[in-house]
This record gives C-alpha cells, sequence and structure tokens, in this order.
C-alpha cells in the first residue's frame, strides 16, 4: 500500500472517532512525523506514514527516539494491519 493511501485512511478513522490528523511540517527541525493526531481528551500521538515496508530515515529515527524520550507515543504505520492496531490505540 502506498503512504498516500494510508495516510487518507489515517485522517478518516481519525475524524470518525471524533479526533483530527493535522499534518506538521517543521522547516527548522528536520524529521518530525507526518501527522499528529489529536483526539478527545487531550490526547495526542504522533504518526510516520510509509509505503509499505519502507522504514524511517536514519534523521526520523533519532527524532522518534527524542520524541519518546519526552513522553510521547509514535507510531510508523505502513501497512493496513498497522492502521488497524493504532486504531485500537486511539479508539481506548
Amino acid at each position: 500500500m502506498n503512504e498516500k493511501l494510508i495516510e487518507k485512511k489515517l485522517r478518516e478513522l481519525v475524524k470518525k472517532l471524533g479526533g483530527i490528523a493535522l499534518k506538521f511540517f517543521c522547516m527548522s527541525f528536520t524529521g518530525m512525523p507526518d501527522r499528529i493526531v489529536l483526539m478527545p481528551g487531550g490526547r495526542i500521538w504522533f504518526v510516520e506514514l510509509k509505503s509499505t515496508g519502507m522504514k524511517p530515515t536514519p534523521r526520523q529515527a533519532i527524532v522518534h527516539a527524542f520524541l519518546r524520550k519526552l513522553g510521547f507515543e509514535v507510531w510508523v504505520i505502513d501497512t493496513q494491519e498497522g492502521l488497524t492496531e493504532f486504531e485500537k490505540r486511539i479508539a481506548a
């Protein structure tokens, strides 16, 4: 599955659950995840979307580790199965 399709499905899923998946771009800090998912109750996740089989770049992996160290959840989703697992997490 390509990244654009996974991204579309993520946006639709989050909207259905009452949240928003904002596109994230930071010119001064490279490697940030593609989307910030904001859900009711002040819950937040960072989501990196990839085409099936693709992995984060080395810079993205560093930034993901930094965000996790700060206490945020960072998900890398590249399959429908990954999207389904993420849905279970945010729907809880």
